[in-house]
């Protein structure tokens, strides 16, 4: 059960991959009961962070301390496999050995599979109605939509009643009701809770945000409307610091161009004086040594200020945020106003429409992108189709290798081109596909399925939103608002689904 004195600590964690790019640096944090948020731009190691607290991954340095269990609920990271939703609550067993006691069953190990949890079957029926879930035990898992199976991983760690819950985007895939119902459990937990995530309303119920930014951990009290103003502020006296230290750098440079015009003077003055012979040579050769060292001093002194007020010009402007965020360059493919693009009969579309697939959870609208996908005469046209749940044929591979794969006649510069225009240059596209956050999953998806040959013509995107910080989110619409060719798109992002400008909305019901 939940302890409100319960704690999570985290004592300078370091963390670098295999390549020697260092993902944490001395990071601490500490977690208090209540909502907390971790946020941070894609790739930052955000859910690297969350399985070293869960102790799934282990820290170069460090240590986390705790009281009580902790449970992680993961991103999507599998389809709805083989099993049942008990299967899926991870109660298949204790319900057997309950089903069996209750059948006359004396054996000692059912009785310790059960321990003192005999209204387990009740306690999950109930975890699953309050999350507006079926709550038939034995329902298959493979008749659950992607929003219900994220939120059954929710009801497992909540029926498991850790003390510290840590949540990966918990509110992927799901409608609105299902968030609001996800936002009244989280409201109903006792102990402490640190989530990832890029939806707003859930981040701004948060009492305390932590920033995961260049390795480093900063926490900031307040919900994220209070930590984007904290934000603001800072970069508002940065901007002001930086002012100052260039005017600084102004006056110190022009001060030292005058002296050293006024020095120019003098010295043309003594050499005129001299040749005219109005000073002895002897007492000339004095006072232009004397005057020599003076000048030297005065000319080290000012050099010395314009240089100590460059340097505090320099720091300033290297200490500044810079954003990591990617822009996503799409391709420009001509698609004429008559062209069929979808010809099966349960989603037809003719041309550059952009149309938006909606309904609630369980409509099925991920099934049916897989099927047209699937079906070899339903999309006529060159496409690229980003699932909810990403996956690749070799993780393990790199995203280089695996781009080389995609494209085996294209030329490595071009390849590699292709590559950056998705925000992977260097040691970023060397990376085991396996490493990549969610966000990179998505844009290593996009890049791998535009190497296919000719350009496409139609954009499927299931979710695209999920796991991408809201700077990627913006730069993903930037790129799609430019996108001329047909576009096929599911979100439960109304703000998303808005700024897509649909020409037409297909909407499934249950």
């Amino acid at each position: 059960m939940h302890h409100t004195s319960t704690t999570l600590t985290a004592i300078s964690l370091s963390f670098a991959w295999p390549d020697g790019s260092e993902l944490l640096h001395d990071v601490g944090l500490s977690l208090a009961p209540g909502l907390s948020a971790l946020v941070g731009d894609n790739g930052a190691g955000k859910t690297t962070l969350l399985e070293i607290l869960a102790g799934l991954r282990r820290p170069a340095r460090g240590t986390v301390r705790h009281d009580g269990t902790i449970a992680l609920v993961r991103q999507a990271s599998a389809q709805p496999g083989a099993g049942t939703v008990a299967d899926g609550l991870g109660v298949s067993a204790a319900l057997a050995a309950l089903s069996r006691i209750e059948g006359g069953s004396t054996d000692p190990a059912d009785f310790e599979t059960i321990g003192d949890d005999w209204d387990l079957a009740a306690r999950a029926v109930a975890r699953l109605d309050r999350l507006g879930l079926p709550t038939d035990l034995a329902r298959p898992l493979t008749s659950l939509s992607g929003g219900q199976f994220r939120t059954l991983a929710l009801a497992r760690a909540l029926l498991d009643e850790p003390d510290v819950l840590l949540l990966d985007e918990p509110t992927n895939d799901l409608d609105a009701e299902s968030r609001a119902r996800l936002h009244r459990a989280l409201d109903e937990f006792g102990g402490a809770i640190l989530t990832v995530s890029h939806d707003l309303e859930l981040l701004d119920r948060a009492t305390c945000t932590f920033e995961l930014r260049e390795a480093h951990v900063r926490a900031f009290g307040g919900n994220y409307a209070h930590y984007r103003a904290a934000l603001e502020d800072e970069r508002r006296a940065h901007a002001e610091q930086t002012a100052a230290a260039a005017a600084q750098l102004r006056r110190e440079q022009r001060q030292f161009d005058e002296a050293q015009t006024a020095l120019a003077r003098r010295r043309r003055t003594a050499q005129k004086a001299q040749i005219e012979k109005r000073v002895p040579p002897i007492a000339a050769g004095l006072r232009a040594s004397k005057a020599q060292v003076a000048a030297g001093k005065l000319e080290r002194g000012q050099r010395d200020s314009v240089d100590a007020a460059r340097s505090e010009l320099d720091e300033l402007r290297q200490r500044r945020q810079r954003s990591t965020t990617p822009e996503i360059r799409l391709p420009s493919p001509e698609v004429a106003s008559g062209a069929q693009i979808i010809v099966d009969r349960r989603l037809p579309i003719t041309g550059p429409e952009r149309v938006l697939l909606t309904g609630p959870n369980g409509a099925g609208k991920s099934r049916l992108l897989a099927a047209l996908t699937a079906d070899g005469d339903a999309v006529v046209v060159p496409h690229v189709f980003v699932p909810q749940v990403i996956s690749f044929e070799n993780p393990g591979s790199t995203l280089a290798q695996t781009a080389y794969d995609a494209a085996p006649h294209g030329e490595p510069e071009d390849v590699h081109a292709l590559l950056a225009r998705f925000g992977f240059t260097g040691s970023s596209s060397a990376r085991r596909l396996s490493d990549l956050s969610g966000g990179e999953q998505l844009r290593a998806a996009l890049a791998l399925g535009l190497l296919a040959q000719p350009d496409p013509r139609l954009l499927i995107l299931d979710e695209p939103t999920n796991n991408l910080d809201v700077g990627t989110v913006e730069s993903l619409l930037a790129a799609l608002t430019d996108w001329p060719g047909a576009l096929l798109v599911v979100s439960h992002d109304s703000g998303f689904a808005d700024r897509v400008s649909p020409t037409r909305t297909v909407t499934l019901d249950p």
